[in-house]
C-alpha cells in the first residue's frame, strides 16, 4: 500500500504526513480539474489541503473549492510517468486495453481521447482521468466452499456465481492458492490461470502480484479461448482457471478442455444458478451438464459473503 503514496506528484506526496488515508481503501479517482477522490467500501472522501498537510476529509468539504486540491493537467503527466516507470511505450498493448498493471498488483485504468487505424483501437491520448484500484487479497475467504469442489484427488468443474462487484475474483484466486498449495492429506494440483486482463494475478513484468501459489503458471494478456488452448498444450494442467466466461468461444475452449481431462475453475455473471439456463450464450453449455458445481455468491445485510453450493442439476447442497 505504501508503494500508492509515490505514483502522486511530489508536491502532493509531500503534504501526505502519515498513511491513516490507506486504510481499508478501494479506488482513488483521478480527474483533471476536479478534486482527487478517495473510495472507502461506499463511502467517498476528497484529499484535501488542510493548513499545507493533505489529508482525507468526509464528502461535504468538497463544496470548498479552496480546500480541495484540484488536479491539473501536468500533475497527471508526472503520475503517468510514475505509473509507467518512465516509459509509456512499454506500455502500449495494455494502454489498448485501456489499464496499466504496476508493483503490487494495482490497477491503473486510463480514459481519455481514443486513437485508432483501420483495425481499431491502438491506444488512448491526451490521458485526463484515472482510475487506480488497490489490490487487496483475502487469503482465506473461500475455505467454505473448498471441501464441495474436491472430487477425490481432483475438483468438480466449477463455475463461481454472482452479480458484478460481489467478490467472484477474490473468491476464485483464494481457490486457486488453495487447490495450488494444497495441506494436510491434500496434495497440490497443477493449476493453469488464463488471466486475460491480468485481474486475477495481477502481473506486472510478467511477475504475480498476487499470491497464486506454488504449483500455478499464469499466462496474462491472451483472450481466454487462444489462452486455454495454448496452457492445454505446453503446459500439461489438472486445473485451468479463468475469469468471467462470456462468449461461445469460451465455452467452446471449455469443453475442448474437458474433454482432455482437465477440469475447469471459473467465473460468470449471473443473479441466480437459475439464470445461468436462460442465458442464450450458456443454455446450451449448461445443458450437456460440463459443469458440475456452481458456487453462488451474494453479500447479506452486514456486507459479508454468502454462499451457496449447487450441484450439476442445481440442487442445493449448502
Amino acid at each position: 500500500m505504501e508503494n500508492l503514496k509515490v505514483l502522486f506528484p511530489v508536491h502532493i506526496r509531500k503534504k501526505i504526513k502519515n498513511n491513516l488515508w490507506l486504510n481499508d481503501l478501494e479506488e482513488i479517482r483521478i480527474r483533471a480539474g476536479q478534486p482527487i477522490e478517495l473510495a472507502y467500501s461506499g463511502k467517498t472522501r476528497y484529499l484535501t489541503d488542510m493548513d499545507g498537510e493533505m489529508c482525507a476529509c468526509v464528502r461535504e468539504s468538497v463544496q470548498n473549492a479552496r480546500a480541495c486540491y484540484r488536479i491539473t493537467g501536468a500533475d497527471i503527466a508526472e503520475m503517468l510517468s510514475y505509473i509507467s516507470e518512465y516509459s509509456l511505450y512499454a506500455y502500449q498493448e495494455e494502454l489498448r486495453q485501456g489499464y496499466i498493471t504496476i508493483e503490487g498488483g494495482h490497477r491503473v485504468g486510463i480514459a481519455g481521447e481514443i486513437a485508432k487505424d483501420r483495425e481499431g483501437i491502438t491506444g488512448i491520448k491526451y490521458i485526463s482521468f484515472m482510475n487506480i484500484r488497490v489490490a487487496h487479497e483475502k487469503k482465506g475467504c473461500a475455505e467454505k466452499i473448498l471441501p464441495f469442489l474436491k472430487d477425490g484427488e481432483s475438483i468438480y468443474n466449477t463455475l463461481l456465481v454472482s452479480k458484478p462487484g460481489a467478490g467472484k475474483t477474490t473468491c476464485l484466486r483464494d481457490c486457486i492458492r488453495s487447490l495450488s498449495n494444497g495441506k494436510e492429506g491434500w496434495e497440490g494440483m497443477k493449476i493453469c490461470v488464463v488471466d486475460e486482463r491480468s485481474e486475477i494475478a495481477a502481473c506486472h513484468l510478467g511477475i504475480p502480484q498476487n499470491d497464486m501459489g506454488i504449483r500455478t503458471d499464469v499466462l496474462s494478456g491472451c483472450g481466454k479461448s487462444e489462452g486455454m488452448m495454448l496452457m492445454l498444450r505446453s503446459m500439461s494442467p489438472q486445473i485451468i482457471a479463468v475469469d468471467e466466461l462470456g462468449g461461445k468461444k469460451d465455452f467452446q475452449a471449455v469443453e475442448q478442455a474437458a474433454c482432455s481431462g482437465v477440469r475447469i475453475l471459473g467465473t460468470v455473471h449471473a443473479d441466480t444458478v437459475e439464470e445461468l439456463w436462460e442465458k442464450p450464450y450458456l443454455k446450451k453449455w449448461m445443458k450437456r451438464g460440463i459443469f458440475e458445481r456452481f458456487i453462488l455468491i451474494r453479500h447479506n445485510r452486514s456486507g459479508e459473503r454468502d454462499f451457496q453450493v449447487f450441484n450439476g442439476k442445481r440442487e442445493q447442497l449448502c
